[in-house]
């Protein structure tokens, strides 16, 4: 358990990383596009990597996902402009972009919504 645990910190820890490069790197388009594309950019390189395979921190202390979540506050700061102090929420809102750990239970419930449909892969059918 312990094993799993720590991997499962340094998996977190790398795709933060990665994602605040990609931040990094799309900081100074910002002036250049508008808000909508820069929305666009971020929801395609950033919070596409937050999701992949975000359904196996389920249960997780917050602790682990908490980087997760301080790369989608730096995603929602650069979309919208925003200082290190503002308030992040209406520009959630705005966006229609669900927490870190909101975005986990989504995943959860829309596989096991699928499985009941009979839509989702048979392999995940099998194993419920």
């Amino acid at each position: 358990m312990l094993d799993c645990e720590l991997s499962t910190k340094q998996h977190v820890t790398k795709v933060a990383s990665s994602c605040f490069y990609h931040l990094c790197q799309l900081k100074p388009i910002r002036r250049v596009v508008g808000k909508e594309v820069m929305a666009q950019l971020v929801s395609a390189f950033i919070l596409s990597c937050l999701d992949y395979c975000n359904a196996l921190l389920a249960g997780l202390p917050r602790t682990t996902t908490d980087p997760l979540q301080r790369v989608q506050n730096a995603a929602a700061r650069l979309v919208v402009n925003l200082r290190l102090r503002d308030y992040l929420t209406p520009a959630l809102k705005q966006f229609h972009w669900l927490t870190v750990a909101s975005r986990i239970k989504f995943k959860l419930c829309l596989f096991v919504h699928l499985i009941h449909l009979g839509r989702a892969l048979q392999y995940l059918v099998d194993c419920v």
